[in-house]
């Protein structure tokens, strides 16, 4: 069953932010629509998603952040894709159709199957769009925008350090073949975001995420967020994710990117903290205590 509409997603609406994105299921069908969030699980067109890593997280977080913002929730763009492509390659073709006919002033993209071709073909609907959107992409989609030549048409990159390696690689055709010179290592974050401008691999600016969180642009490091520093969040999978969500519903709520990387950083942090996590916390834990997070950062 087809459950995306053909044509005027957002046109017209009260939506700022889109959002699209991979749940690991064969079976999950190409789904369009608004999200809302219960407890452990996203509602989207009568279908339940376990909030667990992955997009799912992403999403989650940025309903939590445009609640608190007084903002309407995200207009998702999902499938089911297991590594294959079938749902990607499905779900590409739609948005190639459909995105000159959105009006988000945000559009965040989490994983997503490499495709070149069909990358640029989504591009050049995107610009088509009246107004340009802010553009930020996280996971596969760094991959996909370096390959095809486009990474400085995204405003933002949400990379960790090993993803950054990738971009940082100008020879690395794909990133099981980044070199072994360019390791991962936190300490060389400074050195991998200046190789990944010099050759032209990065967005205009980057949130790299990791035990210190660094933004930058093409002029060097703008700003450094290290606390609260919570060491049970490491084994927890999607906190990576849920800073994405987070820095793209303020972004698409009105905050300047800079502060918005900045105070979605913090964010992160301290709604981790809250939560006093144990290794066998789950993500869902974390983000419900976003909106106190940000009423802290907020009111200060």
């Amino acid at each position: 069953m087809r459950l995306c509409t053909a044509a005027g997603i957002g046109s017209g609406s009260d939506v700022m932010l889109g959002i699209v994105g991979t749940v690991p299921k064969e079976d999950f069908p190409m789904t369009c629509g608004r999200v809302e969030s219960k407890g452990d699980h996203l509602l989207i067109k009568g279908r339940q998603v376990e909030i667990n890593r992955g997009t799912p997280s992403m999403i989650a977080a940025a309903v939590e952040t445009l609640k608190y913002m007084n903002q309407s929730a995200p207009y998702c763009y999902l499938v089911g894709d297991v590594g294959d492509g079938k749902g990607c390659e499905k779900l590409y073709r739609h948005l190639i159709d459909t995105l000159d006919q959105t009006s988000f002033n945000t559009i965040s993209f989490h994983y997503f199957q490499p495709d070149v071709h069909r990358f640029r073909d989504m591009m050049k609907s995107i610009d088509k769009i009246k107004k340009r959107p802010t553009l930020i992409a996280d996971a596969g989609f760094m991959y996909v925008a370096k390959m095809a030549g486009l990474a400085p048409s995204f405003d933002l990159f949400t990379p960790d350090a090993g993803e950054l390696a990738y971009l940082a690689d100008e020879k690395a055709p794909h990133p099981f073949y980044t070199r072994g010179f360019i390791l991962h290592e936190e300490n060389l974050v400074p050195d991998l975001i200046r190789r990944a401008y010099e050759h032209g691999n990065a967005a205009v600016n980057l949130l790299v995420k990791g035990e210190k969180d660094h933004i930058a642009n093409q002029k060097g490091i703008l700003s450094v967020v290290e606390e609260p520093s919570e060491e049970n969040l490491e084994p927890i999978g999607g906190t990576g994710d849920t800073l994405t969500g987070i820095v793209s519903g303020l972004i698409a709520s009105g905050m300047d990117l800079l502060s918005a990387c900045i105070v979605a950083a913090k964010t992160n942090r301290i709604a981790g903290a809250y939560a006093r996590p144990t290794p066998a916390s789950q993500i869902h834990q974390i983000i419900k205590y976003i909106p106190r997070a940000l009423e802290e950062l907020i009111d200060q």
